[in-house]
């Protein structure tokens, strides 16, 4: 499933009150400055029609969700592309992003539901770029009072919400590469980020022996220790945003890990089959 996992991390914060919330791989899924060095990512790798699974774990390697990914084309030559988790406490991750890969990948629209116990922020954010409006929901727990926000923002070219794996595939083998994602402080800010190589790890598939390039998503952590400090204090003691992609030209996601929300647990997540349920035996087809 070489595009399946095309847009995990979204980076999407938010401030509500004194919370903040960051939408993955994610997604998802803040910091508070843009940089003149960010631009387009050029399109070596044209995505197209996909449908993938997921599996979502706790770092104590528990099973806590599993995942769909959808992507097709869609009327106006762009991609739409949605990723949903649905966790076993009840929780709903549901990103839809919209894209065009004209010479360079440019987000169109974009869309995040996260909701239930797994996420301290509830949200409901939307953007579109042809219009030029936000619209954000949200609230505090799931019984927190419910504010809404809307208004008009300028989308920068270098904006990807929701694409970050998707712009891995992308970057030549080993390079690191730098780009924008959206924070909500409450209204939009532009927020640079960005996506190291670090090291190789060595895989196995089957019996074959291969070697994935580990990336860290890097923020201007300091702004969200800002920010953070300013509602708890101090971020999780292990915040953190890596992915494994596969080392071959034409590269493939394996595993990423980090939270789907700024103040959320740390999960890990990976591809999965689908599994052939056993027929009765006495609906077996004949040999």
């Amino acid at each position: 499933m070489p595009r399946l996992f095309s847009r995990l991390t979204s980076f999407v914060y938010h401030r509500e009150a004194c919370n903040c919330a960051l939408a993955i791989a994610m997604a998802i899924a803040a910091l508070g400055y843009a940089s003149a060095d960010a631009a387009p990512v050029a399109v070596r790798f044209p995505e197209g029609v996909t449908h993938g699974f997921l599996q979502m774990r706790s770092l104590g390697g528990e099973i806590i969700g599993h995942g769909e990914m959808i992507q097709a084309a869609k009327a106006g030559d762009v991609i739409e592309s949605q990723l949903v988790f649905r966790f076993k406490d009840g929780s709903l991750h549901d990103e839809t992003v919209t894209f065009s890969q004209h010479r360079v990948f440019t987000m169109v629209r974009y869309h995040l539901i996260q909701r239930g116990p797994s996420f301290p922020e509830q949200v409901d954010i939307s953007l579109d770029r042809g219009t030029g409006e936000y619209n954000v929901r949200s609230k505090s727990g799931e019984a927190g009072k419910e504010q809404v926000l809307a208004g008009e923002f300028h989308l920068p070219m270098d904006a990807y919400n929701g694409m970050l794996i998707m712009l891995l595939k992308n970057l030549q083998k080993g390079a690191d590469d730098t780009v924008s994602v959206l924070a909500f402080m409450p209204t939009p800010q532009v927020i640079t980020l960005q996506l190291l190589a670090v090291d190789e790890q060595a895989i196995r598939i089957g019996d074959v022996a291969k070697k994935t390039i580990h990336y860290v998503f890097k923020p201007r952590i300091g702004m969200i220790r800002t920010l953070v400090g300013k509602a708890t204090g101090k971020l999780p003691a292990n915040f953190h945003y890596d992915c494994w992609m596969l080392a071959d030209e034409v590269s493939s996601f394996v595993k990423f890990e980090g939270p789907l929300q700024l103040m959320g647990a740390i999960v890990q997540i990976e591809l999965m089959s689908p599994l052939l349920a056993a027929k009765p035996a006495d609906e077996k087809t004949p040999h």
